[in-house]
């Protein structure tokens, strides 16, 4: 199952956070417009499609090559991702722009993903050298670094925190690039360090927040259900997954299925109840929650969504049901390498 105090989240997922689907494009760009919607809806051959017709119409190549960049990621053809955001960057003008920046972050992920951290460790420097306050830079630069020098990424990591200390997302992010590698009680520290600070910006939820990842379960239900109200389904999914850890499922599930009653717009809020439905061995009605969170208008977490649901088909014995679904979530997703295990075996029921 996916979603479960990020537990499956895919390493980096702070580095790959920084890759956001944002189009570009105007009105004189209108197949790299195109492409760019299609890489969106997750079209990536679609896309590759309309950016092919962008250069036979002479659309601007900037633009054009950062869209096939975004096309070859989502294909997980990392190579050429990588060579196409390289052609982005030589087809400018010379000046550092945003868009430089932007494509850079894209060519960093790619080197990455080809597992050339070096490549990308040296994109980081780029950007750093051009803005020393860049802390994106230094805390993505600090999560390449931490497989393999813990010291440089710390120093890294400690660099991004003193640019923005009340940045309580990235101290999260920080913590839990540390949490994966193995490093749990250094990104503890940056939490004792915060609530320390006593700092009047903090509020009900931040704070809540730091404890729930502080493993500090009582304090952060204190703090949450205080935010519940005034921080919307944020505070609500919190609160909600610090009821699973204390083992009250079903009060987990009143809290989602509240928030539900009066907004249906979240589909995390959905993915959590279906998951508390899973735990408890209600298959149909964890279902119906996966589902019902899909068929939210502008659904940000399909795939997570769609996986769940081919779990609970297994789960509920249907497996031609999952083994389809799964062929054509293979088909999007194609990176997903818990799946690809999965569907080896769905093929054998």
């Amino acid at each position: 199952m996916r979603g479960r105090r990020g537990k499956n989240a895919v390493v980096l997922a702070a580095l790959m956070a920084a890759v956001m689907l944002g189009g570009c494009g105007g009105s004189r760009t209108p197949s790299i417009d195109e492409g760019m919607a299609a890489v969106e809806s997750l079209d990536y051959a679609g896309a590759l499609q309309c950016f092919d017709k962008a250069m036979a119409d002479g659309e601007d190549l900037r633009l054009l090559y950062r869209g096939q960049g975004l096309a070859y990621m989502g294909l997980t053809q990392y190579d050429k991702a990588a060579e196409a955001f390289e052609k982005a960057l030589d087809s400018g003008s010379g000046r550092v722009d945003d868009i430089d920046y932007d494509i850079n972050y894209y060519l960093a992920v790619a080197y990455y993903k080809t597992g050339d951290v070096n490549k990308s460790i040296g994109v980081y420097n780029a950007i750093i050298a051009m803005n020393p306050k860049d802390r994106m830079a230094y805390h993505l630069r600090g999560s390449v670094r931490i497989a393999d020098d813990y010291d440089k990424a710390k120093a890294d990591f400690d660099k991004a925190i003193s640019l923005a200390p009340e940045d309580y997302d990235q101290l999260i992010d920080i913590y839990l690039v540390l949490e994966r590698n193995g490093y749990k009680e250094a990104g503890q520290e940056y939490f004792q360090t915060a609530l320390a600070s006593d700092t009047k910006t903090m509020t009900d939820y931040q704070r809540g927040r730091i404890y729930y990842y502080l493993e500090d379960y009582d304090n952060a239900r204190n703090y949450l259900e205080k935010a519940r109200k005034s921080e919307g389904y944020e505070a609500v999914l919190l609160l909600g997954q610090t009821y699973e850890e204390l083992g009250d499922l079903n009060y987990a599930i009143s809290v989602y299925s509240s928030f539900i009653d009066s907004d249906q717009t979240n589909a995390s809020v959905y993915n959590r109840l279906g998951l508390c439905k899973m735990e408890l061995g209600a298959y149909d009605e964890a279902l119906t929650a996966f589902q019902a969170g899909m068929n939210v208008e502008n659904c940000t977490i399909m795939q997570t969504l769609k996986f769940n649901e081919i779990v609970t088909y297994e789960r509920l014995g249907q497996y031609q049901t999952a083994a389809s679904l799964m062929n054509s979530y293979l088909s999007t997703y194609p990176d997903d390498a818990a799946a690809q295990r999965e569907y080896t075996f769905l093929k054998t029921r």
